[in-house]
């Protein structure tokens, strides 16, 4: 068992070396980001009060730094999940975030109620810094403030410009 002195700095007392590997006391506290998507398919009143017991959930066992309230998208690819009801395929979800700051234990406790709540379909839990989600709200602010780039209306008229450039191609 190592001693206090062969710990890193800042590790002393919070954590304690078992095998060659740290093992987290639940005393430190820590900055946390839990993603998350709810179920499409929820009334919008459902959506904020799920999102609002896991925030509360999470203002009860931290200190909240940054979040992102649901917002629905369309899903990179298709969430499939077996329920006893059968399989349930989701191409669209509500994401949200929250970034807080708590302890191991209180951490474990949020992810578990995480894990049980039937209408998050899937979460991702990541260890970040308050500075990095600080930085993320900051960029998200300014994206979409920017204007969105303008669609060509006639795709007809892009095309033939696409042709005429093609063609003056030396090869």
């Amino acid at each position: 068992m190592a001693k206090d002195k062969d710990l890193p700095a800042g590790k002393a007392g919070a954590e304690m070396r078992v095998g060659g590997a740290f093992e987290d006391t639940g005393a430190e506290l820590r900055v946390y980001e839990l993603g998350f998507h709810l179920d499409p398919e929820l009334p919008t009143e459902e959506v904020k009060k799920t999102y609002q017991a896991i925030r509360e959930l999470i203002e009860s066992k931290g200190t909240l730094v940054a979040e992102g309230e649901p917002e629905k998208i369309q899903l990179a690819y298709t969430i499939s999940i077996q329920e006893t009801s059968g399989r349930r395929d989701f191409d669209s979800a509500y994401f949200s975030w929250i970034v807080y700051e708590t302890t191991a234990a209180a951490h474990a406790e949020i992810l578990a109620t995480a894990n049980t709540n039937k209408h998050i379909i899937r979460f991702i839990d990541l260890l970040t810094t308050k500075d990095a989600a600080r930085h993320s709200v900051e960029m998200r602010e300014l994206s979409s403030k920017m204007p969105e780039r303008e669609r060509v209306e006639d795709e007809a008229t892009a095309s033939a410009e696409l042709d005429a450039a093609l063609e003056n191609i030396v090869v």
